[in-house]
């Protein structure tokens, strides 16, 4: 079994690097069919790793669990490997008899079916509008365009007219989404009693040993702390000057503020960023510039957006589409702390856990980007600069947290209409939706008949349910660490930064939650959850001073 262990982590490694030679390669300009030839190689291979070592695991779970334990208490070695173990012991708990696999496994060919009608509907076959604005311009509604019209133009009326025109075909075919929808709910809840789940719920979360409660304790705690948030809106109504405020508004730049950031600039303020984490980190965060670890500018051909790759025995590579805003600076320093948590885990972990679990994966991110917040703001040399920072973390907490808290609150309605027998109609997801904008907004966005259908447009439902939360417990998770890093207790603030540090070497040594427990981080207490609502009402309070 040792052997076992060590050839697949040793195989691993240099899958590691294979795939990220030719996937890097190819994202630098994905017009190089060469390029592409040798990435598409190295997938064929890795379906042919995958069966050859297909029978591992049913070979290691026909054995009993204390037998291996009793292996791993004489054996230091394999004992190495007993997370790993237990947590394939734990999912065997749902796993069926060979004949139930057998048909299981025969579901699986309708799994995608869905989401790959939800896309064809709303990419391959969609028709996107077209509008011409109070100025005379004629644009295509493509998605793109209209975030850029939400986000830039400041005539009301236009930005009204792009919504209402961008969602009208949402409306025109809500009975389709709800059928395609409803196609999603029954197959999970088909895979949850098939496998013997008590809930939906408790089959997506079980895998990482979460309990349903955190999902719970997250919903009742953000509604419970909506306050801020409508403080804010309300502030935006007041600035914007608008006798009626909708969702269509909420994107508007409050002041009118162009500065660029250069990178060969903003590395240094990186750097300066992570300061409170300490010297060795910082240095790490300087070999990455100085190392030519990231592929910075926009060029053609090159792979859109931004991400951190992690290559086990190598360092991390990043991959920017730097453009000199601000967004692209909160990015670089948004992907810097991917790098950090990679870097970290892999100098620490051998190969079977130096990965780690989307639930964890955003804290480092996140973290980097407040710190990165704070040394902004001591800085700004202007009020426009600091309301535009102000707002950009503001924004972030509405999109990245309240936002993706009531998304798994609508699809954990929607998912228990089935658990309970009712129907799923558009009129009955509507009104779940409708109910939830009036809970977290309340009075404060006027309404607009369109928003209710608005859950037709958020890909996650069809695609990968019961997965948005964790944006929004991965954000609770870095509010509550950044309670520590702040305190001006110096005793405090050091343990805070070790048990943080700790946490980014730990990889994926253990379950989520015991890892985040470790570094006095516990979901499962309104405490942590609330932490958001209160760094969000201090950045309100800040905005509202230099607006005054």
């Amino acid at each position: 079994m040792l052997a076992v262990f060590r050839a697949m982590d040793k195989m691993g490694e240099l899958s590691y690097r294979i795939w990220y030679f030719a996937s890097l390669h190819y994202d630098q300009d994905q017009r190089d069919n060469t390029a592409n030839a040798r990435r598409q190689q190295v997938q064929i291979l890795f379906a042919r790793q995958q069966q050859a070592s297909s029978w591992f695991n049913p070979e290691l779970l026909a054995i009993p669990l204390e037998t291996v334990r009793g292996w791993m208490e004489t054996n230091a070695e394999l004992a190495v490997y007993r997370f790993a173990i237990e947590s394939l012991f734990h999912e065997q708990e749902h796993v069926l008899d060979t004949q139930g696999e057998r048909l299981m496994s025969f579901s699986g060919r309708f799994n995608n079916v869905p989401y790959d009608s939800y896309a064809a509907l709303t990419t391959a076959d969609v028709k996107y509008p077209s509008l011409t604005l109070a100025g005379g311009e004629t644009i295509t509604l493509t998605y793109g365009q209209y975030r850029v019209l939400l986000e830039t133009n400041r005539n009301q009326a236009d930005r009204g007219a792009a919504y209402r025109t961008f969602h009208q075909s949402y409306a025109d075919n809500q009975n389709t989404y709800a059928a395609i929808y409803n196609g999603v709910l029954q197959r999970d809840w088909f895979h949850a009693r098939a496998r013997g789940y008590a809930s939906t719920l408790d089959a997506a979360l079980h895998g990482n040993n979460i309990p349903t409660s955190v999902v719970e304790n997250l919903i009742r705690e953000t509604k419970a702390g909506v306050e801020p948030l409508r403080r804010y809106h309300r502030l935006r109504r007041r600035v914007l000057g608008l006798a009626s405020y909708k969702l269509f508004d909420v994107f508007v730049p409050l002041v009118e503020h162009d500065a660029r950031y250069p990178y060969d600039d903003v590395g240094a303020w990186v750097i300066d960023s992570v300061a409170p984490l300490g010297r060795d980190y910082q240095q790490e965060v300087r070999r990455a510039f100085e190392g030519r670890w990231i592929d910075v500018f926009e060029n053609a051909g090159k792979r859109s957006g931004a991400y951190s790759a992690p290559v086990y025995g190598s360092h991390p590579y990043m991959l920017l589409n730097y453009n000199e805003t601000l967004d692209a600076v909160f990015t670089l320093a948004h992907e810097m702390g991917h790098s950090m948590h990679t870097l970290l885990s892999h100098q620490a972990q051998p190969f079977v856990y130096a990965g780690y679990t989307i639930f964890v994966a955003e804290v480092p991110s996140t973290l980097g980007e407040a710190l990165f917040l704070d040394l902004m703001l001591e800085r700004a040399g202007n009020k426009a600069e600091r309301v535009v920072l102000l707002q950009h973390a503001i924004d972030s907490i509405a999109s990245t947290f309240y936002t993706q808290v009531m998304f798994a609150d609508f699809e954990l309605q929607a998912h228990r209409l089935v658990e309970q027998d009712q129907p799923v109609t558009a009129d009955a997801l509507n009104a779940i939706y409708a109910t939830l904008l009036g809970e977290y907004y309340g009075d404060v966005i006027d309404t607009e008949e369109l928003s209710r259908v608005t859950w037709a447009r958020i890909p996650h439902f069809f695609s990968t349910p019961y997965y948005v939360y964790q944006y929004a417990t991965c954000f609770a998770s870095t509010a509550a660490l950044m309670q520590g890093l702040r305190t001006p207790d110096a005793a405090t603030r050091a343990a805070a930064v070790a048990r943080y540090l700790d946490l980014l070497r730990a990889g994926g040594s253990d379950y989520p939650m015991a890892l985040l427990a470790k570094a006095g981080v516990d979901l499962s207490q309104p405490d942590t959850v609330r932490a958001v609502s209160v760094e969000l009402d201090m950045l309100v309070a800040r905005l509202e001073a230099e607006l005054a």
